[in-house]
């Protein structure tokens, strides 16, 4: 066997991949990243889908957790110092309802509880304490539960509410159309039933952070964060290789350590028998979750909402009523279709004006449907935004649909379509992507996962890559 030539390789070049190899060469590590595909950035790219100028996210489109990630907020400004410019709109989500009502999560508290009318102080006293504990809650959130918590009995509380089903949650706490409902979009975020244990949790953490600085993003689309991750790690030393598919551990350059920031499903077809029957038997056994149908928009004008505060939100939960979200989402978890799906609508250049031509728009929308599914959405879609927005057809101009496989070729790690990396159901969304006492390792000591497939699980923070390179810098490369 040949010497190796770099301290670490990183297979992968989403957000995670590169939060490892970045962590890894702010430690003075050798680091080499391989992409599959031409463009770096996985489901955090950026493209012109529909017309010329019209830039659109190709996966994740709202970052609500980057400024807040441990990994993201300590580089925040090196970020910035390397081009990333962020944009944070007034109103982190807005959930519109029929008749022209909605909830509005405004980033300012006071605000979102006056416009909450008889819900409002239920609203402040539901938040008020996460709020004011946030960085206890991203610690709990973000970091693999299987350690000793800095504040076991904020710890123990929060365990005692997020285990809860979000819909319980919802009833028991809010009365309110308004309030129950722009929960449930909160919390729809899990992809999962919203009857479904631990789904609190996610309206939990993301209301929190609509109040601690909003739900922001970059402009000139996800690709900017790429773009200045990119740049930080090459400014470190780190090299990143495009075109370079790996097939089977022989492409693999030598070194003395390897993350994979892959799903279970093309790490085992990479890696062969090379692990352990039981190993195997595990990562073979990790569940995906539901897939999305996504539908990019450009626009001649901005979306005509009929409650004018929507249009003040960068992301605009469309669903209905707390009944509506939760029946749509079970269809899904069923194996169905639902005819009025609950969509997850981004609306960038209200605030972002880099990402279509002068006077036009861009809307990205999406929502769920079962695993590996080809059936088109988009026209159900079409039909929630023009529900809350009489009238949408009129301005688009232009139409891109991608279904899920469509969503895998573009990155492979979107397996039948899921965005979320598996499934958050069960003890899945903590001990992923098997049950063991350190979630990045493999029988391999010089092998680690560092993909959203592993701890904390989906979502724009980098802690995944991030703990595998700490996994790795621990062991391999100590």
């Amino acid at each position: 066997m040949s010497p190796t030539s770099t301290d670490a390789v990183i297979i992968g070049s989403g957000p995670n991949g590169l939060a490892a190899a970045i962590t890894l060469a702010k430690a003075g590590r050798s680091v080499v990243v391989l992409e599959a595909n031409d463009t770096i950035g996985g489901a955090a790219r950026s493209a012109e889908l529909t017309e010329p100028g019209f830039i659109h996210d190709m996966g994740s489109a709202i970052h609500p957790m980057v400024k807040a990630s441990p990994f993201f907020a300590p580089l925040f400004s090196e970020l910035e110092a390397h081009g990333l410019q962020w944009v944070v709109p007034p109103a982190a989500a807005a959930h519109p309802l029929d008749g022209g009502r909605a909830g509005v999560a405004w980033n300012d508290l006071d605000r979102t509880v006056a416009e909450l009318g008889a819900d409002g102080e239920a609203y402040r006293r539901f938040y008020e304490h996460w709020i004011a504990s946030i960085d206890d809650l991203i610690d709990l959130s973000l970091n693999p539960v299987l350690r000793v918590p800095k504040r076991p009995l904020f710890a123990a509380r929060f365990g005692a509410v997020s285990a809860l089903p979000a819909a319980t949650t919802a009833r028991r706490v809010w009365n309110t159309d308004e309030a129950q409902s722009l929960f449930a979009g909160h919390a729809a975020h899990s992809i999962l039933p919203l009857t479904s244990p631990l789904t609190t949790s996610f309206g939990l953490l993301l209301g929190s952070l609509v109040h601690c600085g909003g739900w922001g993003f970059p402009e000139r689309g996800a690709q900017s964060i790429i773009d200045a991750m990119v740049s930080l790690l090459t400014s470190l030393g780190g090299e990143i290789r495009t075109n370079e598919r790996v097939e089977s551990l022989s492409d693999i350059p030598n070194a003395k350590a390897t993350l994979f920031a892959l799903t279970p499903r093309q790490i085992l077809r990479i890696t062969g028998d090379h692990f352990a029957p039981k190993y195997r038997e595990g990562l073979a056994n990790f569940r995906y979750g539901p897939g999305a149908c996504k539908v990019d928009l450009a626009l001649d004008g901005p979306i005509p909402w009929t409650n004018p505060s929507i249009a003040e939100a960068g992301t605009v939960h469309l669903g209905g009523t707390l009944d509506e979200v939760v029946a749509a989402e079970q269809e899904v978890a069923d194996g169905g279709h639902p005819a009025k799906p609950f969509v997850l609508l981004a609306q960038h250049t209200m605030f972002d004006p880099t990402r279509a031509p002068s006077g036009s728009h861009t809307a990205w929308a999406y929502c769920h449907v079962p695993n590996g599914s080809t059936v088109d959405q988009s026209e159900a879609i079409i039909q929630q935004i023009e529900r809350f927005a009489p009238g949408v057809r009129d301005v688009i101009r232009a139409t891109h649909v991608s279904l899920t496989p469509t969503l895998e070729q573009q990155n492979a790690n979107l397996v039948g379509g899921d965005v979320g990396g598996g499934s958050h159901g069960g003890l899945q969304l903590f001990l992923r992507p098997r049950p063991q006492a350190n979630l990045y390792s493999t029988p391999d000591p010089t092998m680690f996962i560092a993909s959203a497939s592993a701890a904390p699980g989906g979502g724009v923070h980098g802690m995944a890559g991030a703990g595998a390179a700490r996994r790795a810098l621990d062991t391999a490369l100590s």
